[in-house]
């Protein structure tokens, strides 16, 4: 079973290519979409597995869902406004090419990258050939609230960042670059984060912009 939230439609995943039995995914991301739809795609496997369970299940039933998809249908109200918007994300999708789209978002995760170390601060991944293309978490030195910085961002730059979960809430904050994410947008998502660091007591917190600058400028003349 894969979660595929943060990275359907941002990175390559192949749900029959790679043997998946279950992949589940929602609207909010790199489908540019409110949250609101959900997606599931189901192996034969799991299908036959789901029909001799004894779990109980209501929500996670699929023979409904599939039984009214063969015509075209859902078995419930549908979020229509979702679906329209949907329809849309995809065609915006495949106008830029989904190849381009996955480069784009390896080209925006590298300037973050080369960013965060400019600045002193850790991305939090231990393997290299794992990191994220979708968004970076960026760790925070002991003593120092990742959530309390992300209200320094939020009150004097207007700009959101995303919080740390589970054992790792108020250690790190989240950059996304993702989605609808252009280079301009990218560079002044690290100027707020760089000037936030600095009014956080970061001084020293300098020349990351510029190193994702350089990087992309670079990128854009090969």
């Amino acid at each position: 079973m894969v979660d595929t939230i943060s990275s359907l439609a941002s990175l390559d995943y192949r749900h029959d290519e790679w043997g998946v039995d279950v992949t589940v995914s929602g609207s909010q991301k790199g489908l540019m979409l409110p949250p609101g739809l959900s997606f599931t795609a189901i192996s034969e496997k799991a299908l036959a597995a789901s029909q001799v369970s004894k779990f109980a299940k209501s929500y996670w039933r699929w023979d409904e869902m599939l039984k009214t998809n063969e015509k075209g249908f859902f078995p419930y109200t549908p979020a229509t406004n979702m679906l329209y918007g949907l329809r849309e994300a995809i065609a915006m999708l495949n106008e830029e090419g989904l190849e381009n789209v996955f480069a784009r978002h390896d080209r925006h995760a590298e300037a973050t990258r080369r960013a965060v170390n400019a600045w002193g601060l850790e991305v939090l991944c231990r393997k290299p050939e794992e990191y994220s293309s979708s968004l970076t978490a960026v760790l925070l030195p002991d003593g120092h609230d990742s959530d309390a910085f992300r209200k320094v961002v939020l009150d004097n730059y207007d700009m959101s960042l995303g919080s740390g979960l589970g054992k790792v809430a108020g250690k790190v904050f989240r950059i996304g670059h993702l989605g609808d994410f252009n280079d301009l947008t990218l560079m002044g998502t690290l100027s707020g984060v760089e000037m936030g660091l600095r009014l956080f007591g970061f001084e020293k917190a300098s020349g990351g912009v510029d190193a994702a600058l350089d990087y992309l400028t670079s990128i854009r003349q090969q």
